[in-house]
C-alpha cells in the first residue's frame, strides 16, 4: 500500500513538472512574440502615424507630400514583411504541411544560405505526422539552439542527426563554435536554455549538454 502510494506520488509530481514546463515555455514563447511586435512591427507603426500627420501639416509642397507618402508606403511594406516573419516563426508552414523532418531541412537551408555557416543534417527515423504538436517542441529547441550557435558560439559549422535510441528519438546537436564553462552555465541559465529545458519536459525526455571553452557544444536529447 505504501509502495502504491509512493508511485502515485512519482506520478503526480511528473505530471505538475510537466504542467509548470507547459506554462514556463507558453510565457516565454508570449514575452518573445511581445517583445518582436513592440521593438518591430510597433516601431515601424510608430513611423506610419508620425508621417500620417505630417500630412496634415498646412501648406506643404507636392516634393513634401511625396516625400512623406513615400516614407508610409516603405514602412507600411516593412510592416507587413515583419508581420510574415513573425507569424513564419510562430508556425513555419512547411513545419505545418509537411512535418517536422521538412521542417529541420529548411533550418538548415536557411543557414547555409547564409553562406557564413554550414549547417549538416542526416535523419534516419520516420516522423509520424499526427505527433506534430510534439514535434513542434523539437523544432523549437532547434531553434534556440542554433541562435545559441550563431550569437554567442560564433560557430562556423553545425551538426544536426536524429536516430532511433532504445525505443525513443535521439536528437544529436553539435556546433564548432567558442563553448563556454558548464560551471558557469549552471549559475546563470539564460532564457533560452531554461525554455529549452521547459520544452523537454514537456517531451518527457531527458537533456544533455557538454561543453568546455574553444571546444564547441554537444546536446542530446530525446523525445
Amino acid at each position: 500500500m505504501e509502495m502504491k502510494l509512493d508511485i502515485n506520488d512519482v506520478e503526480i509530481f511528473r505530471k505538475n513538472k510537466q504542467l509548470e514546463a507547459v506554462i514556463n515555455t507558453l510565457e516565454s514563447d508570449r514575452k518573445r512574440i511581445a517583445q518582436d511586435l513592440h521593438d518591430d512591427i510597433g516601431s515601424k507603426l510608430n513611423v506610419i502615424s508620425l508621417n500620417c500627420h505630417l500630412l496634415k501639416t498646412p501648406n506643404l509642397s507636392s516634393k513634401d507630400i511625396d516625400e512623406i507618402t513615400k516614407n508610409i508606403i516603405e514602412y507600411t511594406s516593412k510592416a507587413l514583411t515583419s508581420s510574415k516573419n513573425i507569424t513564419h516563426r510562430l508556425l513555419p508552414p512547411v513545419l505545418e504541411r509537411f512535418g517536422l523532418n521538412a521542417g529541420i531541412q529548411e533550418l538548415c537551408t536557411e543557414l547555409n544560405d547564409t553562406k557564413s555557416v554550414e549547417g549538416r543534417y542526416e535523419n534516419k527515423v520516420k516522423f509520424e505526422f499526427k505527433e506534430n504538436d510534439k514535434h513542434i517542441h523539437v523544432f523549437r529547441i532547434l531553434q534556440e539552439l542554433l541562435a545559441n550557435s550563431l550569437k554567442h558560439g560564433k560557430a562556423t559549422e553545425v551538426s544536426i542527426s536524429i536516430d532511433e535510441i532504445e525505443g525513443k528519438k535521439t536528437c544529436r546537436y553539435s556546433d564548432n563554435g567558442i563553448g563556454f564553462d558548464r560551471r558557469e552555465m549552471e549559475n546563470s541559465k539564460g532564457l533560452g536554455m531554461k525554455n529549452i529545458e521547459s520544452r523537454i519536459t514537456v517531451l518527457d525526455g531527458t537533456l544533455i549538454v557538454e561543453s568546455s571553452l574553444n571546444a564547441g557544444i554537444s546536446v542530446i536529447f530525446n523525445f
